[in-house]
């Protein structure tokens, strides 16, 4: 390093180390590249920290132009800086390129100040140069980080947006400025309220208040104004943010539009009814039909009619539920109901409520039944001191149903087995793909279907 045109004579104030020999320690020392140099841009001093950064020994540098360190593209930059120095400018954290010595280009943060000899007269220039290139690799990463934000949030086909903890909402995406035609300024805070339906609108904040209050997940659906005045339905969810720390940090929100599914429900479920009206017309038809068609057959008019009723049992169960799962304790109530009204507690049912599937319900709805009736006219119910229990049970990923009669008439098997013997054993299990087991015990029938879990729950 060299600092003659620059030394500064005489000892400190101690009397110890001259102040030369202590500003070059000092410079030295840096970890920083520090350079000084004419204002025609000779180099006058280049510490280690610029060897190390530039590639350059010192003997190669002083006396040499800095110019050796600036890409060609950037000579009027230099020049520029050089006429801010004179005029007496200091430039801080002045952020460009330069190169090594092997001509690789190099990301600098620079600062430059103006250096004055004893009369006040700016002679040259100190630098201090720091690699920059770990600022400018995070700063392109954040910048890519936010274009790929950007391009997802305003792309999506939800309107999005993001609260303060305290729910005042201080972003939002494209898609909600597209959809409701309003601006920055008009929803800032809690300025969203302007475009909800005012017969949702106080409901909507008072739960998503509540939610905050709680920093628990919310979720509503409501209707939004758009832009040229129509309210379309939505489905609203918000998420709680929070750091590494598990502080609240914001909620992200997302708002789907969900009016073309609301309208198709209802015009399923409008569907639905009509189909449900006119097959339990055809049913009552076909009871009718039957009574006439087969005079002085009254039993077997009567057990037909019951199936009949069955069928419009699980009809109705099914609409109700918009063909989705059914709950196992629901159809025992709708199946076994008009026994329960006839016998009281004498027909218990216990077990875990199994969500079935459509199928499901139907096959065992009318396997139920024609166990019922069949308890009624023969069996353990036929008298007053019979009783029945269905017993439900789920272990180990089967599913198990029990019907089990006692304290009735004593019970033989028939000596044929028709059609209810095929809705009771044979059907459930080729449905399930398991097994159905009729016992006929003195002490009373059981049946038992044994199959699988995944046979008769609901997906």
């Amino acid at each position: 390093m060299s600092l003659s045109p620059l030394d500064v004579e005489g000892r400190d104030a101690d009397g110890g180390l001259p102040a030369g020999s202590l500003l070059s320690a000092i410079v030295e020392g840096a970890d920083d590249a520090i350079i000084s140099c004419l204002l025609d841009g000779r180099v006058l001093s280049w510490n280690r920290a610029a060897e190390r950064l530039f590639g350059f020994r010192a003997e190669e540098m002083i006396g040499q132009s800095i110019d050796m360190l600036i890409p060609e593209d950037r000579m009027e930059e230099e020049a520029d800086i050089i006429a801010r120095l004179a005029a007496g400018e200091t430039l801080t954290s002045f952020q460009t390129v330069r190169l090594r010595k092997d001509g690789a280009p190099l990301c600098v943060s620079l600062t430059t100040s103006p250096v004055r000899d004893a009369s006040g007269t700016i002679i040259g220039a100190s630098k201090i140069i720091r690699d920059s290139g770990s600022w400018h690799a995070a700063r392109d990463a954040l910048a890519r980080s936010e274009r790929r934000f950007h391009m997802l949030a305003d792309n999506i086909a939800q309107l999005a947006w993001i609260a303060e903890p305290d729910g005042a909402i201080h972003w939002y995406n494209r898609r909600w400025y597209e959809y409701t035609g309003t601006n920055e300024e008009d929803m800032a805070g809690w300025g969203w309220k302007a475009v909800h339906h005012p017969d949702h609108v106080e409901r909507v904040v008072r739960e998503f208040r509540a939610c905050i209050a709680a920093g628990t997940y919310w979720e509503d659906t409501f209707p939004l104004r758009s832009a040229d005045g129509e309210y379309r339905w939505f489905l609203s969810r918000a998420k709680p943010v929070h750091d590494a720390e598990g502080r609240l940090m914001s909620w992200f929100g997302t708002n789907t539009d969900i009016t073309n599914q609301r309208d198709q429900a209802a015009a399923i479920e409008n569907l639905l009814t009509e189909v449900n009206h006119r097959v339990k017309n055809t049913l009552a038809t076909i009871q009718v039909l039957a009574r006439r068609s087969a005079p002085g057959h009254d039993d077997f008019v009567k057990r037909f009619v019951r199936r009949i009723e069955a069928l419009t049992i699980n009809q109705d169960l099914l609409i109700d539920r918009r063909w989705g799962e059914v709950p196992v304790g629901d159809l025992v109530d709708a199946q076994l109901g008009f026994v329960r009204r006839r016998v009281g507690d004498r027909l218990r049912s216990e077990g875990p409520d199994v969500l079935l599937s459509a199928r499901s319900a139907e096959t065992l709805g009318l396997a139920l039944h024609e166990l019922a009736t069949n308890a009624l006219k023969h069996g353990a119910l036929a008298d007053e001191e019979g009783e029945v229990r269905v017993m439900l049970e789920v272990e180990d990923g089967e599913f198990t149903m029990r019907w089990s009669e006692a304290g009735g008439p004593p019970v033989k098997a028939p000596d044929f087995m028709g059609f209810g013997s095929a809705v009771i054993r044979d059907v459930p299990a080729a449905t399930f793909d398991g097994e159905a087991v009729l016992d006929y015990t003195p002490e009373g029938l059981c049946w038992r279907l044994t199959c699988p879990l995944d046979a008769v729950a609901a997906h």
